[in-house]
Order: C-alpha cells, then sequence, then structure tokens
C-alpha cells in the first residue's frame, strides 16, 4: 500500500494510505474501437450498460446481444442489436476526463410537475453520506444514488462523477426499476451533462452537496427538474423549480406520554444473522423502524445486548433485565427504562411500519394495560401499546421461568383492535410483516416491496 509523508509545522510523519484505482477500460463496440473509460474496477457491467443507454446506443437489455470483459487487457466487447450512430463526442468535466455522444442541444420531453417532501430530500442526503464510506476514508471517490421517500433504491460510486450515474443507469436495467420521478443525489458538482442523463431517466429532483454549473440550471429549468446545490445539513439553495418543493411546515405534533421501544436482542437463530442490520432500500431494517418512531415518539429506545451495533442511531440502548429470555424480557426491559408511563413496542425486523396505525393504536392508550392489535394471522404483540402497569405480571412470569408474552394477557386488562378496523388503515397488514428466515428475505429483496403501500416499488418502464 503507497505511504505518505505528512508534513505539519515542523513535524514530518509517514503514513500509510489506501488510495483510489483508476482503471482505464478500452471499449470496443461492435467490432469498433469507440473510447477508454476512466473508471473504477468494480461492477463495470452496469457502467457499461448504462453508458450504452446513455449514450442512445440501447433503449433496453434486448438491444445488448453481448458484454465481455478482459481484466487483463482492460478491455470491453460489446455487441449491440444496431450499430450506434456516432456523432462528434463532446469531452466532458468528469474526473479523469471522459466522452459524450450526447449534446446539451440534443431533444428531451419536459416533465410533469411533482410535488417533493424537503424531508425526504434531506433524508437521502444523508443516507447517501452514511453509505459513501469510500469517500471519507481516503478521498477521490464520487458517489451517487437514487431513491424516492421512503429511501435510496441504487448506490453507487466511482473516480468520475459521470460514471456513477452510468451506473445507477446500469443497475436499474438490470433489475427492471422504473426511476421515473425519483429523486438524484450527488456527491460532486451537477453539470449539463448529469442534467441530460438525470432527464433521460424521467429523474425530478437532483440535490448536490457542492454547485451546479449555469448550463446545468439552465438544462433543469428546460426539462421541469428542481435543481438543488450545496446541501449540508438542513440547509441548501434551490436553483430551478422550487415549486416543486413541499413549503416549509410545522413540525408534526408527536404522541404524548408514550415512548417507541425497538427490540433487537434476539438471537435471530432461523435467520442465522443479526436481523437488524440487513439492508433493504438503501438503509437496514432497524433505520426504517427507528425513522418512523422518531417521527411519532419524543423518547425512542432501543433493546439491545449489543449496543455497538447502532453508534449512529442517537437514542438510548438498554440491555435486557433478564438477558436471553426473549422477547416478553425485550419488552419488559423497555417499558422499565423508559421515561413515560406507556411504550409501543415494535420488532427491528418489521421495517413496514405505519405511522397512522400506530397512532390508531395510540389513541386506545388509557383504555387498558394492554392495547393489542389482532392482524388476519392472530395477536401482534409486537406491535403493541404497553403501560407499566404490566411490569409486575411480566416480572412474576419472568421469574417463573415462562417466555411467552401470551402468559401474562389472562392478568392484565387487554384491549383488543380488531382486523376489520387495522385494515382500513393499513388494507394489506404490511406493517406486521416482519422477516425471519433467510428464504424471507430473499423474497423480499426480489420482490421491491413498497414499504408504504406494500405493492410492487418500481415496474419495468423500458
Amino acid at each position: 500500500m503507497p505511504s505518505a509523508i505528512h508534513l505539519h509545522k515542523n513535524q514530518q510523519t509517514r503514513l500509510i494510505r489506501q488510495l483510489v484505482e483508476e482503471y482505464p477500460l478500452r471499449l470496443r463496440v461492435n467490432g469498433r474501437e469507440l473510447a477508454t473509460l476512466v473508471c473504477s474496477p468494480h461492477q463495470l457491467h452496469h457502467l457499461l450498460a448504462g453508458f450504452c443507454f446513455q449514450q442512445g446506443f440501447i433503449a433496453t437489455l434486448k438491444d445488448l446481444f453481448c458484454l465481455g470483459i478482459c481484466q487483463e487487457k482492460a478491455l470491453a466487447e460489446l455487441r449491440l442489436r444496431h450499430s450506434p450512430r456516432l456523432d462528434a463526442p463532446t469531452l466532458t468535466t468528469g474526473c479523469g476526463g471522459g466522452v459524450s455522444y450526447l449534446s446539451a442541444g440534443d431533444s428531451f420531453v419536459r416533465r410533469r410537475s411533482v410535488q417533493y417532501r424537503r424531508a425526504t430530500v434531506f433524508s437521502l442526503m444523508s443516507q447517501l453520506s452514511t453509505r459513501a464510506e469510500r469517500y471519507r476514508s481516503h478521498g477521490g471517490i464520487h458517489s451517487a444514488a437514487v431513491g424516492d421517500e421512503d429511501g435510496l433504491l441504487l448506490f453507487a460510486e466511482d473516480i468520475g462523477r459521470h460514471n456513477t450515474l452510468d451506473r445507477l443507469t446500469g443497475e436499474a436495467l438490470f433489475e427492471n426499476i422504473d426511476l421515473k420521478d425519483t429523486l438524484l443525489m450527488s456527491s460532486g458538482r451537477v453539470s449539463s451533462e448529469m442534467v441530460i442523463k438525470a432527464a433521460r431517466l424521467g429523474i425530478g429532483l437532483i440535490a448536490s452537496c457542492t454547485s451546479p454549473t449555469a448550463q446545468a440550471v439552465q438544462l433543469c429549468e428546460k426539462a421541469g427538474i428542481t435543481l438543488i446545490g450545496y446541501l449540508r445539513g438542513r440547509s441548501c439553495e434551490i436553483y430551478s423549480h422550487p415549486q416543486q418543493l413541499d413549503p416549509a411546515t410545522p413540525k408534526q405534533q408527536k404522541i404524548a406520554g408514550i415512548s417507541g421501544v425497538i427490540l433487537a436482542g434476539g438471537e435471530s437463530l432461523r435467520m442465522g444473522s443479526d436481523k437488524s442490520l440487513l439492508p433493504f432500500a438503501g438503509a437496514r431494517f432497524i433505520d426504517h423502524v427507528y425513522a418512523r418512531l422518531a417521527e411519532l415518539f419524543d423518547e425512542v429506545l432501543i433493546v439491545t445486548n449489543t449496543p455497538e451495533l447502532y453508534p449512529e442511531l442517537p437514542c438510548r440502548k438498554v440491555k435486557d433485565v433478564y438477558p436471553l429470555q426473549g422477547a416478553l424480557a425485550g419488552i419488559h426491559s423497555g417499558l422499565q427504562h423508559t421515561g413515560c408511563e406507556r411504550a409501543f413496542v415494535v420488532g427491528c425486523d418489521m421495517p413496514f411500519l405505519s405511522g397512522k396505525l400506530v397512532q390508531l393504536i395510540c389513541t386506545r392508550a388509557t383504555l387498558g394495560d394492554l392495547i393489542l392489535p389482532i392482524g388476519s394471522s392472530g395477536h401482534e404483540p409486537l406491535h403493541a401499546l404497553y403501560s407499566k402497569s404490566c411490569l409486575p405480571v411480566m416480572e412474576q412470569v419472568l421469574d417463573a421461568g415462562q417466555r411467552r408474552i401470551q402468559r401474562i394477557f389472562r392478568q392484565l386488562k387487554v384491549v383488543e383492535i380488531p382486523a376489520e378496523e387495522l385494515q382500513q388503515v393499513d388494507p394489506q397488514e404490511q406493517s406486521f410483516r416482519n422477516i425471519n428466515t433467510p428464504e424471507e428475505y430473499f423474497q423480499l429483496r426480489g420482490s421491491r416491496t413498497d414499504a408504504k403501500l406494500g405493492k410492487p416499488l418500481r415496474k419495468q418502464r423500458r
């Protein structure tokens, strides 16, 4: 690994630095040497497919007969259905240089107006920053992502900021994901070429933590794209179509007198790994659960015996009072440690929480010790509201060596909410969906389920 001499005042220190790798990839299309792409050497099939789509060489993957890559010779060979029409190429401003067969004069249809939430923009940029580990470790890597109000859909990084958009395009082609009306987050400067590429995908908003070019602003105005620059923390500058961003609204009223508790102390025996850390829609399961509860409650606790796994979540982490005694012990610990008289308790593997359903349950708070939803599969004690009046009963059961949550029901005033009432808010009962096995997880990832609506998130558009 390369070393460097660090100079500070009159002191010098030798450092070992991990540096980014430049990979000049020659591109041959239908037997013709076309270009050399200077890029990062990972997931090159995404980069190549995206480049061909963005240059207008292909419209779908069906137009790509063959894609071969020889890593040793740094050569990519592509066979396309049609030989591409090659106008004079444009040298781009991308890091390491680049080539484009598109121009700012290429026509694109002005997109329809869509409303975007400010909170979504800030959240997606925060998620992008979290994912961009390489950029923080040694610099020189650009990152980009596309997402919607439920989180990141795709993430890419490369030494060239234009390459990141090609990579996102290629992955969307391979995964059959429609990027129309999504939001693009970028760590680098937004140029006219990036706007043209975003417009070809139907993207409706582009945000960067740095500045756009003047021509990028003009093209966004023409294309109907909201362009945001200098997005840092909760502040930004809007350069085009600000009307597509919702006006500032008062902070949502939180549910008073109730805390949110996330159970993350399970052994995950059937999954074989910690379920809370499983990635989905640009974040981990527990990130989705925490974000939803943080919108609803002033206090959120995580019950876990491994708090070091969640240092970035800004809430208290508490351990089981009764170690290794299952979910009932987790509920007991969360309820005992909360500063409120009641706690809404949910598992860490339930990323599809409905805020409206949680609010419905909490409206019954004063009616009993335990407010218990009944889904079509039965009681849902890991999506329920508990009062501190439950603690003595829980301790009695746990002291007797019992672990089943149902053991406490007979000694409490339980208020049940029937499935028919719950389904008026969550018709498909997605809120109760949890993931217990690798098969269920891979099925979830393959279906691209929408966390809010419980239906396919992005259908094939090309």
